[in-house]
């Protein structure tokens, strides 16, 4: 029997067994029963990350100082750190030029383009991938399309809450 079925079998207005006796009986802390959890991440806090995302997405070469800003011109007022903590929590980086970012690394192999001065004309002749974050109410999800170019049809499409390579997008 797993620890939450254990707690889940403690009937704290039982007549004839106190907590304490049932806690023994079922090798359980007693603090474990009395325990209520916290939620991860606070209503306000989701408020806040809603509107941290809705900016990032506008202005995505926004760091934390810029987007607190922002939030005090909007009449929201809150510390620098707690924006950092929400933009760690959430994934979200500022955009901007890093160093060496067009240097090609030691080693690196050089892939053609394929279908430069390729003409494109019938359906089925060349496919192409796209993936796009969805801001939902209650987190994110990417969207992953098979698409043909000729055509600008959908050949397939899957709904994922994270970019693993196991959800398979095959045509139909």
């Amino acid at each position: 029997m797993t620890r939450a079925e254990r707690i889940e079998r403690v009937e704290p207005q039982h007549p004839a067994l106190p907590v304490s006796t049932q806690c023994k009986l079922l090798a359980l802390p007693r603090s474990s029963v009395y325990y209520q959890g916290k939620p991860a991440v606070s209503e306000e806090d989701l408020a806040l990350m809603k509107r941290l995302d809705a900016l990032h997405t506008q202005h995505p070469f926004l760091g934390s100082r810029r987007l607190r800003d922002r939030l005090e011109r909007d009449g929201v007022f809150v510390n620098r750190k707690r924006i950092q903590r929400l933009m760690r929590l959430m994934g979200l980086a500022a955009l901007y030029p890093k160093r060496k970012t067009s240097a090609r690394g030691p080693g690196h192999r050089i892939y053609p383009y394929l279908l430069r001065g390729l003409a494109i004309t019938r359906p089925n002749q060349v496919w192409c991938a796209d993936t796009t974050y969805i801001p939902m109410a209650r987190g994110f999800c990417y969207l992953v399309a098979i698409m043909d170019w000729a055509t600008r049809a959908v050949l397939s499409w899957r709904l994922a809450t994270t970019l693993e390579a196991d959800s398979e997008v095959v045509p139909r």
